[in-house]
């Protein structure tokens, strides 16, 4: 059979290529520990539940294309508590972000076309880049420059013709780097000044650390027509499997064009929209504290023992809950396979995610991993205990070898 050669340049998901061995390790016995993706073990508010269980329609039918109402003033009323000004005709639910991605690739971009993203990225903008036929074309950073990237000498250079966006992630995932406003304000004005549009996913906001303030491209006013916000309800909410999103941008050609594919696939799950409205309709500030500060707990946890691992390079993440880390090895992917099939500490082994997946540039990342630290500041510990001992076991038997 013949397949769809974008398909075909698509690869498998760094983050979830280890399951098989993970599964075998877990039927020797062995305890694996998770920091390889960002599945957090906060409780998701009672609030979407009850608003659940509370659905009163005989029918659960198909929900609007745009969305459920009482979701969509939700979300915009969200915005409007952080002061951006959005109507609900700016806002499109969507299947998470990751269908909002999806969405926004296919109205902009073509066979041959580029995407501007700095490197390391999420894996998975690749592949929802590549079965538009586009590709990315990476903006290189460096650990010991802290992974940023939001200068015009790293930027500009890299604009060709073919160039249509630039995608970033703020705060970041996998570096946890958060953009400053003159950063901000820098990429809107490149987008502007060459005629991109700026996507900026901020399926994190909430989560900055140090006394920072929650951010979003929407403040920029006069770039409303380049502008494409990202968001979903998982991260924030701690509800990943909700699969509830949305795109916010101010530029209607653009939304209207997203309406022909969100009126195609129907519409968003009509249940999980009006769980998610009830989650922005009860949570607080003080909420939104609190979750910051449990992460902020849980980041130095990782922090504090990674520090305790000879020749381990890090910078201090500022957001998210992702930081990238340099290790003292050849290959961090052929210790991930150590880890879960040879080693083990007292019944237990640790898990993570290698961190070549996260570049396009071939041969980058190969001694990096991205932690992610969303369970309990115990086992975090744990785990980076795990991490130690299983590169220092590692090492010894290549010099063996």
């Amino acid at each position: 059979m013949k397949f769809s050669s974008r398909i075909e340049s698509c690869s498998l998901s760094p983050i979830r290529k280890f399951h098989p061995y993970m599964m075998e390790a877990k039927a020797k016995g062995r305890t694996v520990y998770h920091l390889n993706i960002g599945q957090p073990d906060i409780e998701t508010p009672k609030e979407f539940f009850d608003a659940v269980q509370n659905y009163q329609e005989k029918v659960l039918a198909y929900a609007p294309s745009p969305g459920v109402e009482t979701y969509l003033e939700a979300a915009r009323d969200y915005y409007l508590s952080l002061g951006y000004q959005v109507s609900c005709d700016d806002i499109l639910a969507t299947y998470g972000g990751s269908e909002a991605l999806q969405i926004l690739f296919s109205c902009i971009l073509e066979e041959g076309d580029e995407v501007l993203v700095p490197e390391p990225y999420y894996p998975n903008y690749d592949t929802f880049i590549r079965v538009t036929g586009a590709t990315i074309r990476p903006i290189p950073t460096e650990p010991e420059q802290g992974y940023r990237y939001a200068t015009r000498e790293q930027i500009e250079p890299r604009i060709t013709s073919r160039t249509r966006a630039i995608l970033v992630t703020n705060p970041g995932n996998p570096t946890g780097v958060v953009l400053t406003a003159q950063e901000r304000r820098l990429l809107v004005d490149i987008a502007k000044e060459h005629n991109l549009f700026l996507i900026s996913d901020e399926v994190y906001r909430e989560l900055v650390y140090g006394g920072q303030t929650p951010s979003s491209m929407l403040e920029y006013q006069d770039a409303a027509e380049h502008v494409a916000i990202v968001d979903s309800v998982s991260k924030r909410f701690s509800a990943t499997g909700s699969r509830v999103g949305v795109i916010v941008s101010r530029n209607r050609e653009l939304m209207g064009h997203a309406m022909k594919i969100a009126q195609g696939r129907l519409c968003a799950a009509t249940l999980d929209q009006v769980g998610a409205a009830a989650l922005y309709r009860s949570m607080t500030p003080e909420y939104y504290a609190g979750l910051r500060a449990e992460y902020q707990h849980r980041r130095d946890a990782v922090v504090e023992e990674l520090q305790k691992i000879p020749g381990v390079q890090f910078s201090h993440p500022e957001g998210a809950f992702y930081l990238m880390v340099t290790l003292p090895v050849d290959d961090a992917e052929k210790l991930q396979y150590f880890l879960l099939q040879e080693f083990e500490d007292h019944g237990e082994t640790v898990m993570y995610a290698p961190g070549e997946g996260f570049y396009a540039t071939p041969g980058k990342g190969r001694s990096e991993i991205r932690i992610a630290y969303v369970t309990k500041p115990a086992d975090l510990a744990r785990s980076i205990e795990l991490l130690g001992l299983g590169i220092q076991a590692y090492n010894a038997r290549k010099e063996q070898a």
